[in-house]
């Protein structure tokens, strides 16, 4: 058996595939931070945002905006700071280079574009390295990504009939963590959240079951998250609730409400989003999330915890 994640080594952690992950993050009962960092914010001080992130208590780390068939990501290098700088690197090494720097499971993004979507906004185009593919997928594997997220940015086109599709084939070319469903709408005309789509993914083959948390959507109310949870759960899947609607700018007292609200409704991780980064500092919003679920003991704990051990 796992330990449970909030207690575990960095070497211990990164050790683990993707089913161990899971039963370790499982183990915690609810007490796990995902913290979400775009790739290409230029960074403060010459250090990733994921290095932030892992300093103030983040479990998992999560890269947004990343083309993984052109990987940058800024700050990793030295001297590449900035877009002028910055280079993709075609080693296969960024990935784990991060994994080392900040001694957390690394997971990205990949978008399930749908090219028929209904859009209620204009469509953002974005490269072909951050669309979910066969293709993508297979790079996340041979870049040593512990998991992959199938979501949608805002604007982007992406539907729940395409994550299921997606995540079949992440099950094919892809052995670590699968994380599928949206935080918003991501443009299109469909419900963010239903029954009908989790089950779609759930019998694709997902690993966790992402929703948007209570206190970010409209109209999304507990009694909705409570029901997808008894289902995920009775599937043997995970659920991450996610602030992915800029509110990790409301404050810490909004983080902290958010957090034991989607505790009470029984989700597995909390994530908390990237548009805070550069605004808000994480005294504001990884802290206050991780204090809320697990206590100061864990939430200190987990931020002093050295990545050599």
């Amino acid at each position: 058996m796992v330990k449970r994640l909030i207690s575990t080594t960095a070497s211990e952690v990164l050790a683990m595939n993707g089913a161990e992950l899971k039963q370790s993050i499982k183990a915690s009962e609810g007490r796990t931070v995902l913290s979400e960092n775009v790739v290409l914010t230029p960074p403060q001080d010459g250090i990733t945002y994921s290095e932030v992130a892992a300093a103030f208590g983040a479990d998992l780390i999560l890269l947004n905006g990343m083309d993984v068939l052109n990987p940058i990501i800024l700050g990793l290098y030295p001297g590449e700071d900035d877009l002028a700088t910055a280079k993709p690197r075609h080693d296969g090494e960024s990935i784990h280079r991060l994994q080392k720097l900040v001694g957390r499971p690394i997971g990205v993004n990949l978008e399930p574009v749908d090219p028929h979507a209904d859009m209620a906004e204009t469509r953002l185009v974005i490269p072909e390295g951050r669309m979910a593919s066969e293709k993508t997928l297979s790079e996340v594997q041979r870049l040593g990504f512990n998991f992959v997220c199938l979501t949608g940015n805002p604007g982007t086109g992406v539907t729940n009939t395409q994550i299921a599709a997606n995540i079949k084939v992440a099950k094919k070319v892809f052995k670590g963590l699968i994380i599928a469903g949206k935080m918003h709408g991501a443009g299109v005309n469909e419900p963010v959240v239903s029954v009908k789509a989790t089950q779609s993914f759930l019998d694709a083959g997902a690993d966790v079951i992402l929703v948007p948390a209570v206190g970010t959507v409209p109209g999304l109310d507990d009694d909705e998250i409570k029901q997808i949870v008894k289902l995920a759960h009775a599937n043997g899947a995970l659920v991450m609730s996610t602030i992915g609607t800029s509110q990790e700018g409301s404050g810490a007292s909004y983080i902290e409400s958010v957090a034991i609200r989607n505790k009470i409704d029984g989700v597995d991780i909390q994530h908390i989003g990237d548009a805070g980064w550069g605004v808000v500092p994480p005294t504001e919003t990884i802290y206050p999330l991780s204090k809320a679920i697990r206590g100061t003991r864990h939430a200190i704990a987990r931020m002093a915890r050295s990545i050599n051990r």
